[in-house]
């Protein structure tokens, strides 16, 4: 690969260099080779994004700093900032607001970089995928699954929403992407499991950190097997979390996600009915996904069936209670996404969900 090019494709093991400062990327590169790898290079946080959280390294030269920081690239581990001169105290405070744990000031510092760049990677980090399975109909599923992808971009995390419910009303809707361009399932479905991981979610809705795949109002509605199983794996390269919102009635898209997904959350509200309808879901659910626990939606206090009720009687660990929020469909409907402004119980509930799920990762990679 010439260095002037940006990283076409995901390819783990190589450490990333950013910058466009032809200076500091030769000695870089000299550096890298002297560590014993071969290293990728994008010159602008752009090209550097898809690929900024798989490296195992990241050296980000110093005319690229304030870029990649307004860029709003997610925080990571083993990141250096990279550059010239003595005069520390006005990179490193540029280092600082990016996240890195270093400043390499060269030439001084070519000997320590030697050594980062011989370090042996571990292995690529792998993002989440969390799926969303309704009790019942009208328990709330798709806008929980809608707030908690939004929370997590809010937390500057790279975020898949995936509507796989083809007979729900639309994730876009609840968005207000509706009109927004970018392909659908049905585009995915003609086009077949062929597609490249980085162009499908380029070729997606998208507004920042979050990008959503769902339905097509023109088309018949239905995910084939193989592309939601291209889809999810192009998403655990590629997104730190992916939020699927399956439907009640199993389709052969919704089995395999559920055989794919780290963990399933069953959306159940806090009433007897839905209490005995969701046993039944939760049967069918466990035959394919195991990490199954459930998500109770009511408020304390406004049932006679407690958050720990509804868990224990359906024989499942209790995830979260989210509160309800009477201004929630009111927001819908003047197309303010569910948890946008980051206020209010809804939102409150979306973060600590958001914050079991990253710590259940954690636990995972540990």
């Amino acid at each position: 690969m010439s260095r002037s090019d940006p990283v076409p494709a995901l390819l783990t093991g190589r450490p990333l260099l950013v910058t466009a400062d032809q200076h500091l990327l030769d000695d870089l590169l000299r550096l890298a080779a002297a560590g014993g790898v071969e290293a990728h290079v994008a010159p602008d946080p752009v090209a550097a994004r898809a690929h900024y959280r798989s490296a195992p390294l990241v050296i980000v030269g110093a005319d690229q700093v304030v870029a990649c920081g307004r860029a709003g690239l997610p925080r990571r581990d083993k990141l250096i900032v990279a550059g010239y001169g003595a005069a520390l105290d006005p990179l490193w405070e540029l280092a600082r607001g990016l996240g890195a744990e270093h400043v390499a000031l060269l030439p001084q510092a070519e000997p320590w970089l030697v050594d980062r760049f011989g370090e042996q990677p571990g292995p690529p980090p792998q993002g989440r995928v969390v799926a969303f399975v309704g009790g019942r109909g009208g328990a709330g599923t798709s806008t929980l699954a809608t707030g908690l992808a939004v929370t997590a971009v809010r937390a500057r995390l790279r975020t898949l929403l995936l509507d796989a419910d083809p007979l729900g009303g639309g994730l876009d809707l609840i968005l207000g992407w509706e009109r927004r361009s970018g392909l659908r399932w049905s585009a995915l479905a003609e086009a077949g499991p062929g597609f490249e991981s980085s162009a499908l979610l380029e070729s997606l809705p998208a507004d920042g950190d979050l990008v959503l795949l769902s339905f097509a109002r023109d088309a018949l509605p239905g995910v084939p097997g193989e592309v939601m199983a291209v889809t999810l794996t192009a998403a655990r390269k590629l997104r730190d979390l992916t939020v699927v919102d399956l439907p009640r009635h199993l389709d052969d898209a919704a089995v395999l996600a559920l055989q794919s997904v780290d963990e399933a959350l069953l959306i159940v509200p806090a009433d007897l009915r839905a209490v005995a309808a969701a046993g039944r879901i939760a049967a069918t659910v466990r035959l394919h996904c195991e990490a199954l626990s459930v998500v109770v939606r009511g408020n304390p206090g406004a049932s006679t069936v407690t958050a720990r009720e509804v868990a224990r009687s359906l024989g499942l660990p209790l995830a979260a209670q989210v509160r309800h929020e009477p201004a929630l469909c009111d927001a819908v409907e003047r197309r303010e996404p569910p948890a946008a402004t980051g206020r209010g119980p809804f939102a409150d509930s979306c973060r600590d969900l958001l914050a079991l799920v990253t710590a259940r990762t954690t636990e995972a990679v540990a």
